[in-house]
Protein backbone atom coordinates (compact mmCIF):
# COMPACT_ATOMS: atom_id res chain seq x y z
CA UNK A 1 0.00 0.00 0.00
CA UNK A 2 1.21 3.49 -1.05
CA UNK A 3 1.69 5.94 1.43
CA UNK A 4 -0.50 8.79 1.14
CA UNK A 5 1.25 11.44 -0.68
CA UNK A 6 1.54 15.03 0.81
CA UNK A 7 -0.01 18.01 -0.51
CA UNK A 8 1.93 19.89 -3.30
CA UNK A 9 3.41 22.79 -1.93
CA UNK A 10 1.48 26.61 -3.21
CA UNK A 11 4.39 28.91 -4.20
CA UNK A 12 1.58 31.79 -4.55
CA UNK A 13 1.35 31.01 -0.87
CA UNK A 14 5.22 31.08 -0.27
CA UNK A 15 5.41 34.49 -2.14
CA UNK A 16 2.59 36.28 -0.32
CA UNK A 17 3.91 34.91 2.92
CA UNK A 18 7.11 36.26 2.94
CA UNK A 19 5.81 39.64 1.21
CA UNK A 20 3.29 39.81 4.42
CA UNK A 21 6.18 39.20 6.85
CA UNK A 22 8.21 41.75 5.16
CA UNK A 23 5.47 44.28 5.44
CA UNK A 24 4.75 43.31 9.38
CA UNK A 25 8.70 44.23 9.70
CA UNK A 26 8.02 47.54 8.25
CA UNK A 27 5.35 48.31 10.04
CA UNK A 28 6.39 47.06 13.56
CA UNK A 29 9.84 48.94 12.98
CA UNK A 30 8.67 52.15 11.49
CA UNK A 31 9.86 54.78 10.94
CA UNK A 32 13.21 53.08 10.97
CA UNK A 33 14.84 56.09 12.35
CA UNK A 34 17.11 57.42 15.44
CA UNK A 35 18.46 53.47 16.47
CA UNK A 36 20.48 53.77 19.47
CA UNK A 37 21.37 51.26 22.34
CA UNK A 38 19.94 52.60 25.72
CA UNK A 39 22.02 50.18 27.78
CA UNK A 40 18.81 48.76 28.94
CA UNK A 41 18.73 44.72 28.91
CA UNK A 42 16.24 43.80 25.36
CA UNK A 43 14.58 41.17 27.27
CA UNK A 44 13.26 43.15 29.76
CA UNK A 45 10.09 43.89 28.35
CA UNK A 46 9.29 40.22 29.06
CA UNK A 47 8.51 40.39 32.56
CA UNK A 48 6.92 43.74 32.55
CA UNK A 49 3.79 44.62 34.60
CA UNK A 50 0.42 44.86 32.41
CA UNK A 51 -0.06 48.25 31.01
CA UNK A 52 -1.79 51.25 32.71
CA UNK A 53 -3.56 52.11 29.05
CA UNK A 54 -4.52 49.45 26.51
CA UNK A 55 -7.50 49.18 24.23
CA UNK A 56 -9.54 46.51 23.12
CA UNK A 57 -8.40 47.41 19.62
CA UNK A 58 -4.97 47.63 20.13
CA UNK A 59 -5.26 43.63 21.85
CA UNK A 60 -7.48 43.00 18.56
CA UNK A 61 -5.11 44.73 16.28
CA UNK A 62 -1.81 42.58 17.70
CA UNK A 63 -4.12 39.45 17.08
CA UNK A 64 -5.18 40.16 13.46
CA UNK A 65 -2.10 41.10 12.06
CA UNK A 66 -0.28 37.48 12.67
CA UNK A 67 -3.35 35.95 11.65
CA UNK A 68 -2.54 35.99 8.33
CA UNK A 69 1.35 35.05 8.24
CA UNK A 70 0.32 32.22 10.54
CA UNK A 71 -2.26 31.21 7.43
CA UNK A 72 -0.54 31.56 4.36
CA UNK A 73 3.11 29.75 5.98
CA UNK A 74 0.42 26.67 6.70
CA UNK A 75 -0.01 26.15 2.89
CA UNK A 76 3.63 27.32 1.57
CA UNK A 77 5.19 24.83 4.25
CA UNK A 78 2.41 21.73 3.34
CA UNK A 79 4.34 20.29 0.65
CA UNK A 80 7.31 19.25 2.89
CA UNK A 81 6.10 18.80 6.02
CA UNK A 82 2.23 18.20 5.80
CA UNK A 83 -0.33 20.49 7.16
CA UNK A 84 -0.47 19.55 10.63
CA UNK A 85 3.54 19.65 11.24
CA UNK A 86 2.77 23.08 9.09
CA UNK A 87 0.46 24.71 11.34
CA UNK A 88 3.10 24.01 14.05
CA UNK A 89 5.98 25.86 12.37
CA UNK A 90 4.01 28.53 11.32
CA UNK A 91 2.77 29.00 14.80
CA UNK A 92 6.55 28.84 16.05
CA UNK A 93 7.89 31.11 12.96
CA UNK A 94 4.93 33.94 13.79
CA UNK A 95 5.71 34.26 17.22
CA UNK A 96 9.59 33.84 16.83
CA UNK A 97 9.17 36.95 14.43
CA UNK A 98 6.87 38.91 16.72
CA UNK A 99 10.02 38.66 19.78
CA UNK A 100 12.50 39.25 16.74
CA UNK A 101 10.71 42.23 16.18
CA UNK A 102 9.92 43.71 19.64
CA UNK A 103 13.54 43.39 21.07
CA UNK A 104 14.55 45.04 17.81
CA UNK A 105 12.25 48.28 19.34
CA UNK A 106 14.41 48.84 22.16
CA UNK A 107 16.79 50.54 19.70
CA UNK A 108 14.42 52.30 18.66
CA UNK A 109 13.05 55.57 20.13
CA UNK A 110 9.88 56.17 19.04
CA UNK A 111 8.75 52.56 19.54
CA UNK A 112 8.48 50.55 23.12
CA UNK A 113 8.63 46.83 22.85
CA UNK A 114 5.47 44.92 25.06
CA UNK A 115 4.99 41.71 26.33
CA UNK A 116 1.18 42.07 25.72
CA UNK A 117 1.78 42.81 21.66
CA UNK A 118 4.00 39.66 21.54
CA UNK A 119 1.33 37.22 23.66
CA UNK A 120 -1.37 38.68 21.33
CA UNK A 121 1.08 38.24 17.95
CA UNK A 122 1.94 35.04 19.04
CA UNK A 123 -2.14 33.93 19.97
CA UNK A 124 -2.39 35.91 16.31
CA UNK A 125 -0.18 33.17 14.65
CA UNK A 126 -1.69 30.32 15.78
CA UNK A 127 -5.16 30.83 15.21
CA UNK A 128 -3.91 31.48 11.49
CA UNK A 129 -2.06 28.30 11.55
CA UNK A 130 -5.19 26.96 13.22
CA UNK A 131 -7.05 28.01 10.07
CA UNK A 132 -4.85 27.18 7.67
CA UNK A 133 -5.54 23.63 8.79
CA UNK A 134 -8.29 23.54 7.66
CA UNK A 135 -8.70 26.10 5.05
CA UNK A 136 -5.09 26.33 3.84
CA UNK A 137 -5.23 22.70 1.96
CA UNK A 138 -7.16 25.19 -0.58
CA UNK A 139 -4.46 26.73 -2.01
CA UNK A 140 -2.40 23.64 -2.15
CA UNK A 141 -2.64 20.94 -5.19
CA UNK A 142 -6.14 20.19 -5.94
CA UNK A 143 -7.88 22.52 -3.69
CA UNK A 144 -10.26 24.97 -4.96
CA UNK A 145 -8.25 28.09 -5.08
CA UNK A 146 -5.90 26.45 -6.62
CA UNK A 147 -8.11 25.15 -9.13
CA UNK A 148 -9.46 28.68 -9.33
CA UNK A 149 -5.99 30.53 -9.62
CA UNK A 150 -5.49 27.47 -12.30
CA UNK A 151 -8.55 28.11 -14.24
CA UNK A 152 -8.00 32.08 -14.54
CA UNK A 153 -4.38 32.89 -14.40
CA UNK A 154 -1.19 31.29 -15.88
CA UNK A 155 0.97 28.79 -13.76
CA UNK A 156 4.14 29.23 -13.02
CA UNK A 157 6.30 31.23 -10.51
CA UNK A 158 6.80 34.19 -12.60
CA UNK A 159 2.37 34.67 -12.84
CA UNK A 160 2.90 34.15 -8.75
CA UNK A 161 4.93 36.90 -8.31
CA UNK A 162 2.29 39.00 -10.68
CA UNK A 163 -0.05 38.39 -8.60
CA UNK A 164 1.80 39.14 -5.52
CA UNK A 165 2.81 42.73 -7.54
CA UNK A 166 -1.00 43.73 -7.71
CA UNK A 167 -2.24 42.56 -4.47
CA UNK A 168 0.47 45.36 -3.19
CA UNK A 169 -0.48 47.71 -5.79
CA UNK A 170 -4.13 47.18 -4.04
CA UNK A 171 -2.97 47.41 -0.54
CA UNK A 172 -1.05 51.08 -1.75
CA UNK A 173 -4.73 52.55 -2.54
CA UNK A 174 -5.61 52.36 1.34
CA UNK A 175 -3.58 55.47 1.64
CA UNK A 176 -5.51 58.74 1.14
CA UNK A 177 -2.73 60.99 0.89
CA UNK A 178 -1.30 59.35 -2.68
CA UNK A 179 -2.49 60.39 -5.71
CA UNK A 180 -4.62 57.87 -7.37
CA UNK A 181 -2.56 55.19 -8.62
CA UNK A 182 0.36 57.27 -7.82
CA UNK A 183 3.58 55.09 -7.48
CA UNK A 184 6.88 55.76 -6.54
CA UNK A 185 7.51 58.73 -5.22
CA UNK A 186 11.04 59.40 -4.29
CA UNK A 187 10.72 63.07 -2.84
CA UNK A 188 11.33 62.29 0.71
CA UNK A 189 14.09 60.35 0.24
CA UNK A 190 15.99 61.88 -2.42
CA UNK A 191 14.27 65.36 -1.77
CA UNK A 192 13.83 66.39 -5.38
CA UNK A 193 11.86 69.69 -6.62
CA UNK A 194 8.58 69.96 -7.43
CA UNK A 195 6.59 72.05 -10.01
CA UNK A 196 4.70 75.04 -8.52
CA UNK A 197 0.88 74.83 -7.75
CA UNK A 198 -1.42 76.09 -10.27
CA UNK A 199 -5.05 74.25 -10.74
CA UNK A 200 -5.05 73.29 -14.17
CA UNK A 201 -1.19 71.89 -13.73
CA UNK A 202 -2.34 69.73 -10.99
CA UNK A 203 -5.28 68.77 -12.54
CA UNK A 204 -2.83 67.40 -15.88
CA UNK A 205 -0.39 65.85 -13.47
CA UNK A 206 -3.50 63.96 -11.62
CA UNK A 207 -5.13 62.28 -15.09
CA UNK A 208 -1.49 61.94 -16.43
CA UNK A 209 -1.04 59.95 -13.28
CA UNK A 210 -4.23 58.08 -13.53
CA UNK A 211 -3.71 57.43 -16.39
CA UNK A 212 -0.15 55.94 -17.48
CA UNK A 213 -1.39 53.76 -13.63
CA UNK A 214 -4.03 52.32 -14.57
CA UNK A 215 -2.47 51.46 -18.37
CA UNK A 216 0.94 49.79 -16.48
CA UNK A 217 -1.01 47.83 -13.77
CA UNK A 218 -4.19 46.92 -16.14
CA UNK A 219 -1.49 45.27 -18.79
CA UNK A 220 0.28 43.43 -15.71
CA UNK A 221 -3.48 41.98 -14.59
CA UNK A 222 -4.00 41.39 -18.40
CA UNK A 223 -0.30 39.59 -18.72
CA UNK A 224 -1.35 37.06 -16.16
CA UNK A 225 -5.03 36.59 -17.23
CA UNK A 226 -5.53 32.82 -19.02
CA UNK A 227 -9.19 33.46 -20.75
CA UNK A 228 -8.13 37.26 -22.00
CA UNK A 229 -11.96 38.68 -21.56
CA UNK A 230 -11.47 42.06 -21.22
CA UNK A 231 -14.76 42.59 -19.67
CA UNK A 232 -13.05 40.59 -17.02
CA UNK A 233 -9.80 43.25 -16.98
CA UNK A 234 -12.04 46.30 -16.52
CA UNK A 235 -14.71 44.76 -14.12
CA UNK A 236 -10.96 43.92 -12.33
CA UNK A 237 -10.22 47.86 -12.68
CA UNK A 238 -13.35 48.41 -10.15
CA UNK A 239 -11.22 46.77 -7.00
CA UNK A 240 -8.80 49.78 -6.34
CA UNK A 241 -11.61 52.49 -7.04
CA UNK A 242 -13.86 50.65 -4.52
CA UNK A 243 -10.75 50.12 -1.94
CA UNK A 244 -10.15 54.17 -2.43
CA UNK A 245 -13.40 54.94 -1.35
CA UNK A 246 -13.72 52.48 1.50
CA UNK A 247 -10.07 54.14 2.58
CA UNK A 248 -11.07 57.39 2.38
CA UNK A 249 -14.61 56.84 4.36
CA UNK A 250 -13.01 54.50 6.91
CA UNK A 251 -9.51 56.46 7.60
CA UNK A 252 -10.62 60.40 6.82
CA UNK A 253 -14.23 61.01 6.87
CA UNK A 254 -17.32 58.95 5.38
CA UNK A 255 -18.54 62.11 4.50
CA UNK A 256 -15.44 62.36 1.91
CA UNK A 257 -15.52 59.03 0.82
CA UNK A 258 -15.45 60.13 -3.06
CA UNK A 259 -13.13 63.14 -2.16
CA UNK A 260 -10.34 61.84 -4.96
CA UNK A 261 -13.08 61.74 -7.19
CA UNK A 262 -11.71 64.73 -8.72
CA UNK A 263 -11.99 65.74 -13.08
CA UNK A 264 -8.18 65.37 -13.28
CA UNK A 265 -8.84 61.63 -11.64
CA UNK A 266 -12.19 60.90 -13.68
CA UNK A 267 -10.80 61.91 -17.04
CA UNK A 268 -7.04 59.89 -16.40
CA UNK A 269 -9.12 56.79 -15.34
CA UNK A 270 -11.33 57.22 -18.34
CA UNK A 271 -8.05 57.61 -20.79
CA UNK A 272 -6.09 54.61 -19.38
CA UNK A 273 -8.52 52.35 -19.41
CA UNK A 274 -9.46 53.15 -22.92
CA UNK A 275 -5.56 52.78 -23.67
CA UNK A 276 -5.32 49.83 -21.75
CA UNK A 277 -8.37 48.43 -24.05
CA UNK A 278 -6.47 49.37 -27.21
CA UNK A 279 -3.24 47.60 -25.52
CA UNK A 280 -4.50 44.68 -25.64
CA UNK A 281 -3.79 43.70 -29.06
CA UNK A 282 -0.90 44.55 -28.74
CA UNK A 283 1.78 41.49 -29.07
CA UNK A 284 2.71 40.16 -25.47
CA UNK A 285 6.32 41.91 -25.92
CA UNK A 286 4.80 45.24 -27.18
CA UNK A 287 2.27 45.67 -24.07
CA UNK A 288 5.60 44.65 -21.37
CA UNK A 289 7.57 47.25 -23.28
CA UNK A 290 4.10 49.90 -22.83
CA UNK A 291 3.15 48.83 -19.14
CA UNK A 292 6.94 49.48 -18.57
CA UNK A 293 6.95 52.97 -20.59
CA UNK A 294 3.75 54.25 -18.86
CA UNK A 295 5.56 52.98 -14.96
CA UNK A 296 8.36 55.45 -15.83
CA UNK A 297 6.05 58.03 -17.07
CA UNK A 298 3.76 57.95 -14.30
CA UNK A 299 6.61 57.76 -11.71
CA UNK A 300 7.91 60.87 -13.08
CA UNK A 301 4.75 62.92 -12.53
CA UNK A 302 4.23 61.33 -9.23
CA UNK A 303 7.86 63.20 -8.70
CA UNK A 304 7.16 66.14 -10.33
CA UNK A 305 3.21 67.25 -8.97
CA UNK A 306 3.31 69.81 -6.18
CA UNK A 307 1.37 69.58 -3.15
CA UNK A 308 -2.55 69.88 -3.62
CA UNK A 309 -3.42 72.41 -0.79
CA UNK A 310 -7.15 71.32 -1.02
CA UNK A 311 -6.24 67.84 -0.33
CA UNK A 312 -3.86 68.80 2.88
CA UNK A 313 -6.44 70.80 4.27
CA UNK A 314 -9.24 68.30 3.93
CA UNK A 315 -6.53 65.57 5.34
CA UNK A 316 -6.13 67.99 8.28
CA UNK A 317 -8.49 67.28 10.68
CA UNK A 318 -7.23 63.46 9.86
CA UNK A 319 -5.92 61.58 13.07
CA UNK A 320 -4.33 59.07 12.09
CA UNK A 321 -4.03 57.57 15.53
CA UNK A 322 -3.39 53.76 15.61
CA UNK A 323 -2.83 53.61 11.54
CA UNK A 324 0.06 55.90 11.71
CA UNK A 325 2.14 52.66 11.26
CA UNK A 326 0.03 51.22 8.53
CA UNK A 327 -0.03 54.18 6.68
CA UNK A 328 3.80 54.50 6.77
CA UNK A 329 3.80 50.98 5.36
CA UNK A 330 1.37 51.69 2.61
CA UNK A 331 3.56 54.60 1.39
CA UNK A 332 6.44 52.72 1.41
CA UNK A 333 4.53 49.99 -0.99
CA UNK A 334 3.55 52.46 -2.81
CA UNK A 335 7.17 54.36 -3.66
CA UNK A 336 9.07 50.84 -4.43
CA UNK A 337 6.19 48.96 -6.37
CA UNK A 338 7.56 50.32 -9.84
CA UNK A 339 10.82 49.56 -8.86
CA UNK A 340 9.27 45.48 -8.09
CA UNK A 341 7.12 45.80 -10.94
CA UNK A 342 9.47 46.80 -14.16
CA UNK A 343 11.72 43.64 -13.73
CA UNK A 344 8.47 41.19 -13.58
CA UNK A 345 7.83 43.25 -16.84
CA UNK A 346 11.12 42.92 -18.68
CA UNK A 347 12.11 39.40 -17.63
CA UNK A 348 11.68 37.01 -20.75
CA UNK A 349 9.24 34.74 -20.35
CA UNK A 350 8.33 31.23 -22.31
CA UNK A 351 4.54 31.69 -23.97
CA UNK A 352 2.96 28.56 -22.75
CA UNK A 353 2.52 28.25 -19.74
CA UNK A 354 4.97 26.54 -16.85
CA UNK A 355 4.34 23.95 -14.51
CA UNK A 356 4.57 24.71 -10.93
Amino acid sequence: MRPKEKPAASQLAAYLAVAYALLVAYASLHPLAGWRDTGAPVLDFLSAPWPRYYTGFDLAANILAYAPLGFLLVPALAGRLGLPAAALVAAIAGGGLSFALEALQNFLPSRVPSNIDLACNGLGAMIGAAAGINWGREWVDGGRLHRLRGRLVWRGRAADFGLVLLGLWLLAQLNPELLLFGMGDLRALLELPSLRYSARRFALLEAGVAAAGVLAAGLVAWSLLRRQNRRLLLALLLAPLAIKAFANAVLVNAAQFAQWLTPGNAAGFAAGALALVAATWLPPLGQRMLAALALLFATALVNLAPENPYLAASLAVWQQGHFLNFNGLTRLVSSLWPFAALPYLMLPRPHREQPE
